[in-house]
């Protein structure tokens, strides 16, 4: 593509059962707005059919572009893959179960618009609509750990972890080609490093719908995120994101 407004990133593991639904209602709704646009699928080494069926989808729309890691490398890595490889003007990425509703990116452009480089959903400020929770424990890991998030690394945030957020393209080379984490922390590594470089952030209020079907491990990944964050943090202190 010569020119593209808008670039959307799936990161995709084993997603057999969603991705093709995924794909179908963006590809819906994107079909029927009058900007170019692409839809960047990275595959992270899934070992069910997901691959083969995005690239089987991709034949019939050539603005669905499928990358594949060799290896499962985690979801940062599969995330800084896509955005690095988008060509849009406006790159988001968003999670393959689609939690937040692809029509909420109505609610974001506007702010990249008009002077946000970085636009983040969430669903824990006023105005956001959450119609399936997830379990309470999930819930209340996820506010302690944004709580450690503003403690240790970027305050004024609610939250971090939503799946859906929107970068200039600017901004885009300024924090992914320096973002190093590869698990589930690189959300917050990514606003970190848009902080330090002193990116305008907005927080938007969207929609979102809990998968039961999510990935996450309430102990392993959590033990791994908040060990991450002081990563983060000595990663910085050394020099690592100049």
């Amino acid at each position: 593509m010569k020119e593209c407004f808008l670039s959307i990133v799936i990161p995709a593991y084993n997603e057999e059962k969603r991705v093709l639904p995924t794909l179908s209602k963006i590809c819906a709704y994107l079909s029927n707005q009058s900007f170019p646009y692409e839809i960047i699928v990275v595959d992270d080494g899934s070992t069910d059919a997901t691959l083969q069926m995005v690239k089987n989808f991709a034949c019939s729309d050539r603005r669905v572009i499928v990358l594949a890691n060799e290896k499962n490398s985690g979801k940062g890595y599969s995330v800084k893959k896509g955005m690095l490889s988008a060509k849009g003007e406006y790159v988001f990425f968003t999670d393959a179960d689609l939690s937040t509703p692809i029509e909420e990116i109505e609610k974001c452009l506007p702010y990249l618009n008009n002077g946000y480089d970085v636009v983040i959903g969430s669903r824990s400020i006023p105005g956001s609509d959450i119609t399936v929770h997830q379990p309470w424990y999930r819930e209340k890991m996820g506010k302690i750990f944004n709580f450690m998030v503003s403690l240790v690394l970027v305050k004024g945030i609610i939250d971090t972890q939503c799946g859906f957020k929107g970068f200039k393209k600017k901004a885009v080379k300024t924090v992914f080609s320096r973002c190093s984490i590869d698990g589930f922390s690189f959300d917050v590594e990514a606003l970190y490093l848009s902080r330090k470089f002193n990116l305008k952030i907005k927080e938007v209020p969207i929609r979102w719908e809990n998968s039961a079907l999510s990935k996450v491990n309430p102990v392993r990944h959590s033990l791994q995120m908040f060990r991450d964050l002081f990563r983060i943090k000595m990663k910085d202190l050394k020099g690592c994101y100049r």
